[in-house]
C-alpha cells in the first residue's frame, strides 16, 4: 500500500498530476473540498473578516478526509490525494494574526498528530505569472482578482515550509513542464513519481 500527496500553490496542477496518478495506478483519488467552503469568496471579498472562518472549515474537513484514508480499503491499497493536511498550515501562516492565529495552531495541534503522513509528497513549484495563467484559465469566480504578491508569499510559505519539515518530497518545476498538454511530460513524470513511492502500475 502507497500514499501519494501532490502539493503546490493555487493553480499549479495538482489535481490534473493526482487523477492522472490515480488513473495510473487504480488508486483511491482523494480531491480536498474547495467550492464547498461557505466562507472561501467571502475571503477573498474581505480577507481580514473571513480569514479564520475559511481556514477552520478547510483544516476540519481535510482532517475528516484525512481519517477516512486511515481506514483504506480492500479493493484500492493505494491512494493519491490532491493535497496535504499540512497545507492548511500553510494557508493560516500567511492569512492569520494575533490571537486568531494563536486559537488555529492550537487546533492544528491537536489534529495534526493524529494522522499518518503520506508516503511521498509531490511539489509543484511555479512563478506567479504561470499561476496566473492557469488561475484565470480554471475560471473560477472567487479567484478572480487575486492579488500575484500573494501568489508570490505563498510560494515562499510553501519552500519555507518543505525546507524546515524534512518531509519526504519529490519538487518538480511546474513552469518547466507541462504534463497535462505534453505526453512526453507527462509520462516521464507519472514514471518517476511511482518509482519514488515504489508502486508497480
Amino acid at each position: 500500500m502507497a500514499s501519494i500527496a501532490v502539493e503546490g500553490p493555487i493553480g499549479v496542477g495538482k489535481t490534473s498530476l493526482a487523477r492522472l496518478l490515480a488513473d495510473r495506478i487504480g488508486a483511491r483519488l482523494v480531491l480536498e473540498v474547495v467550492e464547498e467552503n461557505p466562507f472561501l469568496a467571502r475571503f477573498y471579498d474581505d480577507p481580514e473578516r473571513y480569514a479564520f472562518n475559511a481556514q477552520a472549515f478547510f483544516l476540519l474537513s481535510r482532517y475528516r478526509q484525512s481519517q477516512e484514508l486511515e481506514q483504506g480499503s480492500l479493493f484500492t491499497p493505494h491512494t493519491v490525494s490532491d493535497y496535504l493536511f499540512a497545507k492548511d498550515w500553510i494557508f493560516a501562516s500567511l492569512n492569520l494574526r494575533g490571537a486568531e492565529w494563536e486559537l488555529y495552531q492550537d487546533l492544528y495541534r491537536s489534529l495534526a498528530p493524529k494522522l499518518r503522513p503520506p508516503d511521498l509528497t509531490v511539489y509543484l513549484r511555479a512563478d506567479p505569472d504561470l499561476l496566473l495563467e492557469r488561475i484565470e484559465k480554471r475560471g473560477r469566480p472567487f479567484e478572480t482578482g487575486i492579488d500575484p504578491d500573494y501568489l508570490r508569499r505563498l510560494g515562499e510559505a510553501y519552500d519555507l515550509y518543505f525546507a524546515r519539515e524534512g518531509v519526504h518530497v519529490h519538487v518538480i518545476e511546474a513552469t518547466d513542464v507541462d504534463f497535462v498538454a505534453s505526453r512526453a511530460d507527462r509520462e516521464a513524470i507519472v514514471a518517476d513519481v511511482l518509482d519514488l513511492a515504489r508502486v508497480a502500475a
